[in-house]
């Protein structure tokens, strides 16, 4: 396969973000049984040893079979159980049942990853050396940008996983700061946008995913922008408002969605007579459960686990809507503008498509994106969960309109 890129990284620098990144996956884990790590909740999510495995594949398989020529495969059936969806790489197991893999081991795929990272690691040593080190630094930069994915999707799976559990066990016994979300305690500001002709998508040598690009001009109408995200205190007037029971703010989809899963507060909010708290020793108020267990309710704190849906309904309740994701790209740096990325992806109301002149990239690398543009919509911004160094203003991260055990929240726009 040929990827490249506008500008070449030093194979020093490379090598040492490759070790930091395989090292964060890793890290990652660590506050995980090898129980945990084996979980598979629901078909959308994925064991934490798949997602450590098939990282390792893709470095495998897209890398080092393609131009390591003394590389030993570790183990060829690894090649059917840890695929994601790559039609041009072979067959794969089943998605649902990622969590029925109790073989390999986690010491095995932990002996995979090894494996893989010594010869990546002994190929970058090659550096520039080589004729072929173009499409080798851009697959690597590929690489590790997917692996940072995966780290987001580590965590959010499994949390989704011990929200499962009625012991409600935390991630980690005790908040890290960085994987609080930051409270704004103020009335929302609305920022004006006066329309016209903006310019969105990748610009610059720096590494972006196929479906930021190419650049364009898109011509925007006159709006207005919330300075800062809907939070947790605003979302409850919503719910005590009857917003769950009020067909006229919902989609119609989603409006069936509420009835047939019997939503009535985001993801992981537990309700004061939810029989699970009592585990907790508490039932004073909102609780919402997170990676670092249960916490009573921070009214100030961005809002999170929404679907669309439910983003869409409060927007309609409050007299406004969701902005597109040009007005937001467009608004990323306005002054007075805040909580942009860092807390919570947010929804917009633009559908996951290509650019005008949209091409994918070449290779097994053309199913990473492209085909996955239709019935999703775009979410902007970036999530407590997201590493850091990986979003930027371009950043298009995409989901179906009813997944809501992401980091997922809202900001509102208007318009003018």
């Amino acid at each position: 396969m040929k990827l490249t890129r506008p500008a070449l990284p030093a194979a020093d620098d490379l090598r040492s973000r490759f070790q930091a990144v395989r090292a964060h996956s890793l890290a990652l884990a660590a506050p995980l049984s090898a129980e945990d790590q084996c979980i598979q909740s629901m078909p959308d999510a994925s064991p934490t040893k798949w997602h450590l495995a098939h990282t390792t594949w893709f470095f495998e398989t897209l890398l080092l079979q393609a131009h390591a020529a003394d590389y030993r495969v570790f183990d060829p059936r690894f090649a059917y159980l840890f695929n994601s969806y790559y039609e041009a790489l072979g067959p794969r197991h089943p998605r649902p049942h990622r969590g029925l893999l109790t073989r390999p081991a986690l010491d095995e795929v932990h002996a995979y990853r090894r494996h893989v990272d010594e010869s990546v690691l002994a190929l970058l040593s090659e550096g520039g050396q080589r004729a072929d080190w173009p499409a080798i630094a851009a697959v690597v930069e590929l690489g590790l940008n997917h692996e940072q994915q995966h780290q987001e999707l580590l965590l959010t799976d499994i949390l989704h996983a011990l929200s499962c559990n009625p012991l409600l066990p935390a991630y980690r016994a005790a908040p890290s700061p960085a994987l609080r979300l930051a409270t704004v305690a103020r009335a929302t500001q609305w920022i004006p946008r006066h329309g016209g002709v903006a310019e969105v998508g990748h610009v610059g040598d720096g590494f972006s995913f196929d479906n930021e690009t190419p650049r364009h001009a898109v011509l925007l109408a006159p709006h207005a922008i919330a300075d800062r995200l809907v939070n947790c205190g605003e979302y409850a007037q919503f719910i005590a408002d009857g917003g769950y029971q009020r067909p006229e703010l919902w989609l119609s989809d989603g409006w069936a969605t509420v009835q047939a899963q019997g939503w009535r507060h985001p993801a992981y909010w537990l309700a004061p007579d939810d029989p699970r708290l009592v585990h907790q020793g508490t039932t004073a108020g909102w609780q919402v459960f997170g990676l670092h267990g249960v916490r009573p309710m921070e009214p100030e704190a961005p809002v999170a686990q929404l679907s669309l849906y439910e983003a869409a309904a409060y927007a309609e309740w409050a007299g406004a809507r969701l902005p597109t994701e040009f007005e937001w790209e467009a608004a990323h740096d306005a002054p007075g503008i805040t909580q942009m990325s860092g807390h919570v992806w947010q929804w917009t109301r633009s559908s996951y498509d290509p650019y005008p002149g949209f091409r994918p990239l070449a290779g097994a690398a053309a199913e990473y994106n492209g085909k996955f543009m239709v019935g999703q919509l775009v979410l902007r911004g970036g999530s407590v969960a997201t590493p850091a160094g990986h979003a930027r203003p371009s950043y298009r991260n995409f989901f179906p309109p009813a997944a809501r055990w992401q980091f997922t929240g809202l900001r509102l726009a208007k318009d003018l």
